[in-house]
């Protein structure tokens, strides 16, 4: 039986989330990719105690992660069950309902029917009896809010999940989330969305700065732009990265010459920091304390080991920022 090394929270910092009571450790741990039914589980599992021992207590899952989908959770519910244990509440685990997931009309989108339903499949998958934070994956244009969030607040309420949060909410929605929440009493916590140097829509639909004024907390996934800040492409296309053998979510037209000019300027001043390229662009994300946890993604326990080092320095100066401002791409 595993063990956990007793001087991991040593190795970590930790932020509330919002307003919440509710501390995430600075670096996340998200099961998006690596955790199908075909993928190797020893290292599945040598994965997620690495990341323990290193502090992360948070694990990030969705029902439809795998492929197939529900097998990253199936695969998450086996490493818990022979590891963790003895260490669930010391454990953050999230999970989330929003995207295509089952056939017919139940098993899409925002209704009461489907979120409620999902989550029951996913504490069946994961083998757990509740999880800590319940997401609605995204806005459904056709479910009302209301109905969305009434149904987060009963899975709350029931105990099958101790807060609530949303994922890739725009202001408008987010801010109408919070009301409705807040009237229902239910701990809406965090909004999950995409933030990089490459990608900033959080910076221009406002909102980040809604959340910061409004006590909401927000993880970002995707930090390192689906790889492309993770060094692998400064010279070429490698055959094991993203694009070169799975093109599902980063396509070769995505690497444009202008994006790889940005890269090499950014792993240039990455240099002069002491970090590597991702390290950097994980603490860039992280320099504002809106910013509650950034999540990684990892095909290898020594890719998580050398991105925790990012919160090692998360500052920068005002050269440093106006730098990475002249040279981002969108």
């Amino acid at each position: 039986m595993y063990k956990a090394q007793e001087n991991r929270y040593g190795k970590m910092h930790y932020r509330r989330s919002g307003k919440s009571g509710l501390k995430l450790p600075l670096v996340s741990f998200g099961l998006w990719h690596n955790f199908g039914r075909d993928c190797d589980k020893e290292n599945m599992q040598k994965m997620c105690t690495t990341a323990f021992d290193a502090g992360i207590t948070h694990f990030d899952l969705a029902n439809n992660y795998g492929p197939p989908y529900g097998s990253a959770e199936e695969s998450f519910g086996r490493v818990y069950k022979d590891n963790f244990t003895p260490y669930r509440d010391e454990m953050i685990i999230s999970t989330k309902a929003g995207f295509d997931m089952w056939d017919g009309p139940y098993g899409d989108g925002g209704s009461r029917k489907y979120l409620l339903a999902s989550l029951d499949q996913s504490l069946r998958r994961t083998g757990l009896d509740y999880v800590d934070i319940f997401y609605h994956h995204r806005m459904d244009p056709e479910t009302p809010v209301e109905e969305s969030m009434m149904a987060l607040d009963q899975a709350v309420k029931s105990g099958k999940a101790l807060y609530a949060g949303i994922s890739n909410y725009d202001k408008a929605n987010t801010k109408l989330a919070m009301e409705i929440m807040q009237d229902l009493k239910c701990p809406l916590i965090i909004n999950q969305r995409r933030y990089s140097i490459l990608d900033r829509t959080i910076e221009e639909d406002g909102v980040k700065q809604f959340a910061k004024d409004n006590g909401l907390g927000i993880i970002c996934f995707s930090p390192l732009a689906q790889g492309l800040l993770s060094e692998k492409y400064l010279h070429g296309i490698p055959k094991d990265s993203r694009i070169g053998c799975d093109g599902r979510y980063l396509k070769e037209t995505d690497l444009t010459k202008e994006k790889l000019v940005a890269i090499t300027k950014l792993d240039q001043l990455a240099k002069k920091r002491g970090q590597t390229l991702p390290q950097m662009a994980l603490s860039w994300v992280l320099k504002d304390e809106e910013i509650t946890s950034v999540l990684i993604g990892a095909s290898k326990p020594e890719q998580i080991l050398e991105n925790v080092k990012a919160i090692n320095n998360i500052s920068f100066t005002q050269e440093e920022i106006a730098l990475i401002n002249s040279i981002k791409i969108q």
